[in-house]
């Protein structure tokens, strides 16, 4: 039995890149002999199994047969015989094809330091074409290291796949799944730019295959994205930007695109603060931005078609994107004013004093619009419209 640590935590020590998990081979083993020495199996589709004080994962090595279509369509063959060389053979990039051994010597029989220093991302072999999950990850892993770059046969192999038709295969998780973790890395614009050149943007989000065609207005959508990163912001605000400035289309109104980013999230299945946050910028985005140069009624509107009374920790959230978005961060200070001073009115006293109770949705509405117009003309009040 030999063990060897493989994958992300190889790479990554290489690339002098902080090693977050560690994934372990194990040659020459079997599930019995795991079993004996403590380890907790965890795997169904291939032998898998916890380390019995780590808790890390240690994978028996295995081949895989290309069986059926999509990225579930194998077959795993997991044995004593079954190589280092054959286990690292199946995956997907050279730079995770490496493995280091307990005497720190790497064994990299596919290149994989040779394009670490090159900064190539690089397909291990043709077994790359039948997991078109790959394409994705590829692009995901574009966006974490900024400075790698696809290389050329690569590129070519990932165009070959979408035109085979094999990215249709992939289940709605697993498309959002990449997408998340590549809109969260550190330069998200270039996942979508890989997806664009190797033509896969069509199969998974042909909703902003326009916006991002377009390659002027595609830098300006792409250095949007980056900015949500560069600042730190949630998923759920780089979701928002992103479909707020890629869906709305010349005539369109907000609340159309609306339904649109709605459509496009649930197709996606993506969590729903990512699906409500998006929704509602696109259909807020334009009285954000412009309720505060009319009326304090106005900014109410605003302020409760938002549900910020109830969901303030949201609103925060939609000031980010109008911030991203727009440049308008200077509009901020104005709308957390505003939102303070209505939600400072006292709605159960006004209930309590009110003897129709028809009146008093009224009462409270007049009341916080009085409180929002004392808090624009305050001396403290910052921002402009």
């Amino acid at each position: 039995m030999r063990i060897y640590m493989v994958g992300g935590a190889v790479r990554d020590a290489l690339l002098g890149r902080p090693v977050q998990d560690h994934d372990w081979v194990v040659v020459g083993a079997t599930p019995e002999q795991m079993l004996a020495l403590g380890y907790k199996p965890v795997g169904k589709d291939f032998p898998v199994f916890l380390h019995p004080r780590t808790g890390e994962e240690y994978a028996l090595a295995r081949t895989e047969r290309k069986t059926g279509r999509g990225y579930g369509g194998f077959t795993v063959h997991a044995a004593p015989d079954v190589s280092l060389e054959q286990d690292l053979l199946r995956r997907d990039l050279t730079i995770n094809a490496i493995a280091r051994d307990d005497h720190d010597v790497l064994i990299d029989p596919y290149g994989g330091v040779r394009d670490i220093e090159s900064r190539v991302l690089r397909h291990v072999g043709p077994a790359f074409a039948e997991d078109p999950l790959r394409v994705l990850r590829v692009a995901r892993f574009a966006a974490r290291f900024a400075d790698f770059t696809v290389a050329p046969e690569t590129m070519a192999l990932m165009r070959d796949m979408v035109a085979s038709g094999e990215l249709d295969e992939l289940v709605a998780e697993r498309r959002w799944q990449e997408l998340a973790r590549g809109l969260m890395e550190d330069t998200p614009s270039r996942m979508f730019t890989v997806l664009r050149d190797c033509r896969a943007l069509d199969t998974v989000l042909p909703e902003i295959t326009t916006a991002l065609s377009d390659l002027q207005r595609a830098d300006k959508i792409l250095d949007l994205i980056d900015r949500c990163a560069a600042t730190g912001q949630p998923l759920a605000v780089r979701w928002a930007c992103l479909l707020a400035n890629t869906l709305p289309t010349p005539g369109e109104t907000p609340p159309d695109t609306a339904v649109r980013a709605q459509n496009l999230s649930e197709r996606l299945k993506t969590p729903n603060e990512c699906r409500d946050l998006a929704v509602l910028f696109v259909r807020e985005r334009r009285n954000l931005r412009e309720a505060p140069a009319q009326s304090a009624s106005a900014i109410v509107g605003v302020l409760t078609h938002c549900d910020a009374f109830r969901r303030p920790e949201r609103f925060d959230a939609l000031l980010a994107c109008l911030e991203i978005s727009d440049g308008a961060g200077a509009l901020k200070p104005l709308w957390l004013g505003a939102l303070q001073a209505a939600r400072a009115v006292d709605g159960g006293r006004i209930a309590r004093e009110t003897e129709n109770r028809s009146d008093i949705p009224e009462r409270i509405l007049a009341a916080r619009c009085t409180a929002v117009s004392a808090s624009l003309n305050s001396p403290d009040a910052s921002g402009q419209p």
